[in-house]
């Protein structure tokens, strides 16, 4: 099934105006969200690894919690390239032929939902359930990943909305199943070679 979207009809406006504004912005501001929109998600990444790390010296349930965090990443990925390939909705720099601060992807790489949008917001919510200081920071990253995707000419609104619902609602759909199994499991595997993983020595 291809639904072959038209996001222009949705919010082609806005996705306009916003473009325009970036049109106009500094060129320090563009190049700053332009490597943001790009590499941002290495923070993600790196937050990840110091929840993982910190958790080790909680004990074995938290470490457990921890590393299920890229794995909710995974599937929200995964989740999210389904949809694309169901919707296909064309990049709104090909539909609109507007300049934009990133060159426009090539056609066939379809534009929603965000996977930008999609990874931080479930690296964000997942790891909510390891460490709320430090859930609260790669949510503020993810909400400044899924406008950047927008300010840099990438995805229409709608795109880098739906890509952080798809997100968000895997992690909050894993997540407690994850944590409600985490005792048993790191009880499990603490005894074994990957006992480092779980507990600081």
């Amino acid at each position: 099934m291809n639904l072959a979207l038209d996001g222009s009809s949705v919010d082609g406006r806005a996705y306009r105006d916003v473009v325009d504004l970036a049109r106009h912005a500094p060129a320090w501001l563009n190049d700053t969200l332009s490597v943001w929109s790009t590499y941002g998600l290495t923070l993600f990444a790196l937050v990840m690894v110091v929840a993982w790390w910190r958790a080790r010296r909680v004990g074995a349930t938290a470490s457990v919690t921890a590393l299920a965090v890229p794995f909710v990443v995974v599937t929200a990925y995964g989740v999210d390239a389904v949809l694309k390939q169901l919707v296909r909705e064309d990049r709104p720099c090909q539909s609109l032929r507007v300049v934009t601060v990133e060159a426009c992807p090539a056609p066939g790489d379809w534009s929603f939902p965000s996977n930008h949008a999609a990874i931080a917001a479930a690296a964000a919510v997942a790891l909510l359930f390891v460490s709320r200081r430090l859930g609260s920071v790669a949510v503020a990253a993810a909400v400044a990943m899924a406008a950047s995707r927008v300010w840099v000419g990438a995805h229409y609104p709608h795109d880098v909305v739906a890509g952080v619902v798809v997100g968000a609602l895997t992690a909050l759909l894993v997540m407690p199943a994850v944590r409600g199994h985490a005792g048993a499991l790191g009880q499990r595997l603490t005894p074994t070679r990957l006992h480092g993983l779980l507990v600081a020595s």
